[in-house]
């Protein structure tokens, strides 16, 4: 009995030293993740801090707000703020719907048809994808204005270039679909379903976190677009979405009058990204980990 608890006495030593190794490696990686967090988070809360700023408009030297309010927010409605806003939500939204029903067709399609030259198709919209899509900018520019879809008419022009290529987009939704058996289709077929059918009553269902991600990637790429459509909207007011216009208030000669102004528009517009990833994490979490599973 005693020599039986002799010979425990080291692997039970083992065990603990590796559970004191484990806390300390946890604790040590708690503690890193909370200081990238709070360095990541402070240009955040500076930002929101200014917003309520009301004592003057101009940058400071300080952070808290020696007084507090909604001026900002309140003056925001009496600039062009709204109009950009609403430019913005109404090319996300659109952008969102569209390519989330093509993404989803396309995906669909690919793992679910064999048809000649599909492998080839694939690899050519993915090695197509990896090209800036700055390259096209010029020409993209040159097309949209002879439709008549730039300046004051930008937004129909961003819909448009939003959801002209989103099929290329694929290779996620597909690989989901692939984790998804081809039995269930077939049994949905021997029993009369269309394969539209199929893709909306069985496939879909099964596939809320793939939606939830595609739909997500979509309205966030307008919502957040500076580039593309500062460049098409040529500095006309009425065509410019929420980051261009607040970009315009930055200038040497709006920022001294519309900076605190311009911290309460950057709340406002990443409020209901925040909101969305808040309340859809889960989701958006399972779909990229269930479309890396297959390609």
């Amino acid at each position: 009995m005693i020599q039986s608890q002799k010979s425990e006495t080291p692997s039970m030593k083992r065990h603990m030293g590796m559970k004191a190794s484990s806390r300390i490696s946890n604790t040590a990686s708690y503690v890193v993740l909370v200081l990238i967090s709070v360095i990541w988070l402070i240009p955040f809360v500076c930002i929101l801090l200014q917003s309520f700023r009301c004592e003057s408009t101009h940058q400071v030297g300080y952070i808290i707000p020696q007084k507090w309010g909604l001026d900002n927010y309140r003056n925001l409605f009496n600039t062009n703020f709204p109009r950009w806003y609403t430019n913005t939500l109404i090319t996300a939204l659109f952008a969102a719907v569209f390519q989330t029903i093509i993404v989803l067709c396309m995906s669909y399609t690919l793992s679910r048809f064999r048809f000649k030259m599909r492998k080839p198709l694939m690899q050519f919209m993915l090695i197509l994808g990896m090209f800036p899509g700055m390259l096209s900018m010029i020409i993209l520019y040159q097309v949209l204005k002879d439709l008549g879809m730039t300046q004051a008419n930008s937004v129909p022009g961003l819909i448009l270039v939003y959801i002209a290529s989103s099929g290329m987009g694929y290779y996620v939704s597909k690989g989901f679909f692939d984790t998804i058996s081809k039995s269930l289709d077939e049994a949905a077929r021997i029993d009369g379903a269309t394969r539209f059918q199929v893709l909306m009553k069985i496939i879909l269902p099964l596939s809320k976190p793939i939606v939830i991600y595609t739909v997500l990637t979509a309205f966030m790429g307008p919502w957040g677009d500076f580039v593309f459509a500062r460049y098409i909207s040529f500095n006309v007011s009425a065509g410019m979405n929420a980051a261009v216009g607040l970009y315009g208030w930055l200038s040497q000669d709006q920022i001294s009058k519309n900076y605190t102004m311009f911290c309460a528009g950057g709340v406002l517009v990443a409020v209901p990204v925040t909101i969305l990833f808040m309340c859809l994490q889960r989701y958006y979490v399972e779909g990229v980990t269930g479309g890396a599973v297959k390609g």
